[in-house]
């Protein structure tokens, strides 16, 4: 029985020594019960692990993520994907309305583990997360309009309005800069993408805005009256980002993650992919393609996509050949004898069952029927994205020079059925040194990497032009994703 004697609210060294006794064991009980509940709680990559899906946040722009009518890509995506895959779980991804809310988003409780913004970060914003080691060097660039004064230093940024996207390392860069030249101001939005902001100098909305070098490289072409005006100080690096704590769990496989991406050459693969071919398509030619666009397609594109769907090739593609061989003329005629819209030869268009060359339609006819034949052709070793990008090649040179290119890539230890890796290697066809190597000899091996690229810049264009508005976005965006030939209907060899 308690002593009655005794109020139980006295200090402890006056209570019985049960009592005592008592409260230190409901203390330790306590303690242990806590610390148990704090042991059980499992880490974010346990959490990852149990439930087999890695939930990530990120931006939807073709530098980053979004979807075509294929699913989802992007070169944030496509990196993230691979993570994925090395953890052995399915990658979902949430798409944030603008910086603030991805943030908040990777810091809350039921919150994504991982932000992959694709922008330089705030040093406000990083103190508030933990990040990744960086992936990819960018350049923070001032953009302004061809016809308007061109800034070249800080202080000719004053008196110009500058709009920029809300909380991003481009703010406060102007911020900071602002506290060394006087009247220097600007703005920030978060109703904005980096599409948009380009677009409202392109249309001469606003004067000058704040990108990030391979957003622009990724924009540019779409939008022919930008130029960049200075770099914003030096090349900074993107990362990934988790929610800030003590919690390292997932951080701990991301570094690895990414430096062994490095090292293995897939960065520079992903590079290649969504921003190898970016930079062959001048202002001029940008602008001559965009008024083609307007003025020529219309007239052969019922013959594209008629052509396309009877030999499974997407017709955005078979119309970027048909803009790089003849600009879209079907009277077009070379020195060599090739002719028409898709400057067939003679025998090619003997072959393909096509009786009059200068006739668009059948032209389109047999230029799809011939594409389709080279790229089925190649080894089942090539696949997507490769695989159309050699089918290009090969539609340009031939399948024989394409193989001695495979031939003396392999033998220099390189991946021949990488067009990153060949694409080094087919100029070396017109030197003696090299053809003399080969069971075809000579070919202007450095005119099938240029084809590709322009090629595949007007496919960009044309994907972009014609993609249907995104649910939630500001304007209809893409990136360089969708291969050649329909992968529903594409033999099994050519699956990526």
């Amino acid at each position: 029985m308690p002593n009655p004697g005794i109020a139980y609210n006295a200090p402890m060294f006056l209570r019985p020594a049960y009592l005592r006794h008592a409260g230190r064991l409901l203390a330790t009980s306590v303690f242990l019960l806590l610390v148990g509940c704090e042991a059980s709680q499992p880490s974010t990559l346990q959490r990852v692990k149990e439930e087999g899906v890695l939930h990530v946040i990120t931006r939807n722009s073709p530098s980053t993520y979004f979807q075509d009518r294929n699913g989802e890509t992007g070169f944030e995506y496509e990196l993230l994907k691979r993570f994925a895959n090395e953890l052995g779980v399915e990658l979902k991804v949430e798409v944030a309305q603008n910086l603030t809310d991805l943030f908040a988003r990777v810091n809350a409780a039921d919150g994504p583990v991982l932000a992959a913004p694709g922008l330089t970060i705030s040093k406000a914003r990083a103190a508030e997360v933990l990040l990744s080691r960086p992936y990819l060097q960018v350049t923070p660039q001032i953009i302004y309009r061809q016809g308007s004064a061109r800034p070249r230093r800080p202080p000719e940024l004053v008196d110009r309005q500058i709009l920029v996207l809300r909380d991003s390392r481009h703010a406060e860069l102007l911020t900071e800069l602002a506290s060394l030249v006087p009247g220097l101001a600007h703005e920030e939005s978060e109703a904005v993408e980096v599409s948009d902001l380009l677009r409202m100098v392109d249309e001469g909305e606003i004067d000058l805005t704040v990108v990030d070098s391979n957003e622009l490289a990724m924009n540019q072409v779409y939008f022919t009256q930008i130029r960049v005006g200075f770099d914003l100080g030096e090349p900074q690096g993107l990362h990934w980002a988790v929610a800030a704590g003590e919690d390292r769990s997932l951080l701990e496989l991301i570094d690895p993650f990414l430096a062994k991406a490095e090292e293995s050459g897939l960065i520079e693969r992903l590079y290649e992919r969504y921003y190898g071919h970016l930079d062959v398509l001048s202002f001029v030619g940008a602008n001559t393609f965009a008024k083609h666009l307007q003025q020529r397609l219309p007239r052969y594109e019922d013959y594209f996509r008629k052509a396309a769907t009877e030999h499974r090739i997407d017709w955005r593609l078979l119309a970027a050949i048909g803009y790089q061989e003849s600009h879209w003329r079907p009277n077009a005629v070379s020195k060599t004898g090739v002719r028409g819209l898709m400057m067939l030869t003679q025998n090619t268009a003997k072959a393909m069952g096509v009786a009059n060359r200068l006739d668009p339609r059948q032209s389109i006819e047999g230029g799809a029927k011939y594409f389709a034949k080279v790229y089925h052709g190649l080894p089942a070793s090539i696949v997507e994205p490769d695989r159309t990008w050699f089918a290009l090649a090969a539609y340009n040179v031939g399948g024989g020079h394409l193989e001695d290119a495979r031939r003396l890539t392999e033998a220099e230890g390189m991946d021949p059925n990488k067009w990153l890796d060949v694409k080094q290697i087919l100029p070396r066809l017109a030197q003696k040194k090299w053809y003399t190597r080969t069971r075809y000899g000579y070919a202007r091996g450095g005119e099938p990497v240029h084809y590709v690229a322009n090629v595949r810049r007007y496919y960009d264009i044309l994907i972009w032009s014609t993609q249907p508005q995104l649910e939630d976005a500001q304007i209809a965006e893409s990136g360089l994703h969708i291969p050649g030939i329909n992968r529903a209907e594409a033999p099994a060899e050519t699956q990526p």
